[in-house]
């Protein structure tokens, strides 16, 4: 019998690399600049401006995109009115026909939107590929299935679709926020002006194109790029009657101001500081896996993102000892690459929010811990992220860094964990991570956040209502919830 040899330390020390596996992109055609979408034909923006888009993890521009101005956004709710006048009268049934087409063009065309979210937003290719294009194309297919049972939804109650609907998304999620908000919408008998994020537009006008593609009446969906100013016009517009915004907690709040009295129906999805608790009965391995999905998933660009961890005091040794074994293993680098678990940052500007945070932390006496790892030479990056030692005062703690940063806090008691994990002006949502069911049901009914995992962390579905409290926003997007947010019922 041959024994075999035992590998010299030296070997069994030695990292193996893994060899690179970039997604392909010359299936991909990126046009040299973008029209709006208004009407359902691409038109030339009355502003005559333009502003570019570029790839964070090369800060090569990608292409150039039109500005909106008042004019423009008149035009499309203008448009969007005139389409609510057939779309609104049309059954249920033809409607639901045409959000399915909408969905199985967006199956068709997935590895398309994947690398085009990936070039326009930084996010590694299979979490486009995995995640944000199949579940946008899922919210379609749930709506579509709604959209001629809303008698059946709502029981011994009329609904009636609300007009124009004004919505400003994020660039975190552009692709998937664009699904939350436009699906249910065009279910209820809506119109839709929608205004993606400055940063990330080229994945809604590749939406556009679809919806072109799937003969949808001119007008029922119209898309104006731009960037603060552009979304304020839409939400202003005395046209519009739902405003529906993600986003910051500060522009969350002035959109309210804007839209109060104005009889405009509003739904908003704003910031977040969740809670990620652990328990010494923990599935310890498991929780690992959540706490790294929680906050390092998409750079920490989620407002859900479990950013505060409390650790209970008897297993913070041992978690910890973990937890940075498995930061050692994220790959930080090129978000084409199908290895990659954390990629580029979406912009300059939200790379020194991040820079500014993180050194606050420092110099208010928190434990910094970064894993060692080559970022490229060109492009936003920042490194997965833990800070120990901190306390509630502490900014990392209270402010949304929105990045990959983790703030570990501990705790003694379920009470004590309660306390802090409500210490926070924002109630999106939280983990609870323990062996015992009758915790988990005693934590969820005190934890002031609209959702709240089980021994899992950022799970989402079509059919499941997802929303804050406080600061985070109110009303919900998703389920029966979020197509009650887009009727009036009487």
């Amino acid at each position: 019998m041959a024994i075999a040899k035992r590998p010299s330390t030296e070997m069994g020390q030695r990292l193996f690399e893994y060899a690179a596996a970039p997604e392909a992109t010359d299936h991909l055609k990126i046009a040299d600049s973008y029209a709006l979408f208004v009407g359902g034909r691409f038109v030339e923006p009355h502003s005559r401006r333009r502003f570019a888009t570029v790839n964070p993890a090369t800060e090569e521009t990608l292409s150039e995109v039109a500005e909106a101005d008042e004019t423009d956004v008149d035009r499309a709710v203008t448009a969007a009115a005139d389409a609510f006048r057939s779309w609104s009268r049309l059954s249920g049934a033809k409607r639901a026909r045409y959000i399915f087409r909408l969905s199985r063009l967006m199956q068709e065309r997935a590895r398309e939107l994947a690398v085009l979210e990936t070039m326009d937003g930084g996010k590694p290719i299979k979490e486009s590929r995995d995640v944000d294009v199949p579940l946008a194309a899922a919210h379609f297919f749930y709506y579509a299935g709604w959209a001629d049972k809303l008698e059946w939804a709502f029981p011994n109650r009329r609904p009636r679709p609300l007009g124009v609907a004004a919505q400003v998304i994020p660039w975190n999620f552009p692709l998937l926020m664009l699904a939350w908000k436009i699906a249910p919408a065009l279910a209820a008998g809506n119109t839709v002006v929608l205004k993606p994020a400055e940063t990330t537009p080229l994945s809604a006008l590749a939406f556009a194109d679809i919806c072109q593609q799937a003969d949808l009446p001119p007008g029922v969906v119209n898309i104006v790029t731009g960037a603060g100013s552009t979304g304020a016009a839409v939400v202003g517009h005395p046209g519009v009657g739902k405003v529906a915004f993600t986003g910051s907690t500060e522009v969350g709040k002035q959109i309210q101001r804007a839209t109060a009295g104005s009889g405009k129906h509003l739904t908003l999805e704003l910031g977040g500081k969740a809670a990620n608790i652990v328990f010494e009965d923990a599935p310890l391995d498991q929780a690992i896996e959540g706490i790294v999905n929680g906050i390092y998933f998409n750079q920490g660009h989620v407002c859900c993102a479990g950013s505060r961890l409390l650790v209970q005091e008897s297993i913070v040794e041992p978690l910890l000892a973990k937890l940075k074994s498995r930061l050692g293993t994220l790959r930080v680098g090129d978000p084409l690459d199908k290895n990659t678990d954390v990629g580029a940052i979406n912009s300059r500007a939200q790379l020194e929010k991040i820079e500014g945070l993180v050194n606050s932390g420092i110099e208010e006496g928190a434990e910094i811990y970064q894993p060692e790892c080559r970022l490229p030479e060109r492009g936003y990056w920042f490194r997965p992220t833990i800070f120990t030692n901190v306390a509630q005062s502490y900014r990392i703690a209270r402010e949304e860094i929105f990045g990959p940063v983790l703030s570990v806090l501990t705790f003694r008691t379920p009470d004590e964990a309660v306390e802090k994990a409500n210490n926070t002006p924002y109630g999106l949502s939280a983990g609870v991570w323990t062996d015992k069911g009758s915790r988990i049901l005693w934590l969820v009914e005190r934890m002031r956040a609209g959702v709240v995992w089980a021994n899992t962390f950022n799970r989402f579905d079509p059919t499941s209502p997802f929303g804050g409290y406080k600061e985070s926003g109110f009303g919900r997007e998703g389920g029966l919830h979020g197509l009650a947010a887009y009727v009036e019922l009487s």
